[in-house]
């Protein structure tokens, strides 16, 4: 292909500019706040409970939203759950919602629930066509499908990692790369750091390998191989939370940080464990 001189000036100017930038805009991702969530799966016995009084206590620890696995009293009462959160001062970072809302007329029903509660992030926390040889560039399709739906409403969808991803197909790839890979940009990979680090993996790396791509990540305290003098509580655990932060600033795009307990160490209960992981990760902030 032939370039012209002025192409050439264009694509060099743009170059040059990129480079002078580069130092300027590490720095800014260095410095940025990302918002601190609770995965309200952390807590479902709480929520089951009484989910009014769970969603205060998240708003009094200090969490600056929640994410949410079921809405328990407020099936079908976006506006009443948007009056509870704005009341709460929480915002709704995200939501864990199956294939199924994806699919034919519910897709319109969740982008209307989901916009008057103002929830952007719509990740799909498992599903079993994710490792299936036949079936995973189907499900692949209806994220690229589902997003190109939500993009100008200004809202995503995603797929929420666990270990069994990272198994390799027939064709030596994990199915979590094939997935990356048939998706398009505007599929969030929400990656749970602490599957990932179970798993045998670098979270950090896998932000390397998928830039921008992780708007929404999950930080849940994680012993590996039940590694002598670690506990599940952030900090005392086996994922090296400094690095990951530092690359959810500077590489994956991260816009929310949620927390996620699923283990409860020392006999604490899930809200006490989720405290002292809240702690600990506002001081690394």
């Amino acid at each position: 292909m032939n370039v012209t001189r002025r192409q050439f000036l264009k694509g060099s100017l743009v170059a040059a500019t990129a480079v002078s930038l580069r130092p300027w805009l590490a720095a800014t991702a260095a410095g940025r706040d990302i918002p601190i969530a609770l995965q309200l799966y952390s807590v479902r016995g709480d929520c089951a409970k009484d989910f009014d009084a769970t969603l205060a206590w998240a708003a009094k620890t200090g969490f600056a939203g929640v994410e949410f696995a079921g809405y328990h009293t407020y099936n079908g009462k976006a506006k009443e759950l948007r009056k509870k959160l704005d009341d709460l001062g929480l915002k709704a970072a995200g939501t864990h919602i199956g294939t199924g809302s994806f699919r034919g007329d519910a897709l319109q029903k969740t982008i209307e629930f989901h916009q008057i509660i103002g929830c952007k992030f719509l990740i799909v926390p498992g599903d079993k066509d994710f490792t299936d040889p036949e079936k995973s560039k189907a499900l692949a399709e209806l994220f690229n499908k589902t997003a190109e739906t939500l993009k100008p409403l200004g809202l995503w969808c995603g797929y929420h990692n666990h270990t069994h991803e990272f198994k390799k197909d027939p064709s030596g790839k994990t199915y979590y790369d094939l997935f990356a890979e048939r998706t398009s940009k505007d599929v969030v990979l929400q990656q749970d750091c602490g599957w990932t680090a179970a798993a045998g993996l670098d979270p950090v790396e896998m932000m390397k390998r998928y830039p921008g791509r992780m708007k929404i990540t999950h930080f849940k305290p994680t012993v590996v191989n039940k590694e002598p003098g670690k506990k599940a509580i952030l900090g005392q655990d086996s994922v090296n939370w400094p690095a990951v932060i530092a690359a959810c600033r500077e590489i994956g795009g991260t816009e929310w940080i949620t927390l996620e307990q699923e283990a409860y160490p020392d006999g604490k209960t899930p809200m006490e464990c989720a405290e002292l992981s809240f702690a600990a990760l506002k001081k690394l902030m």
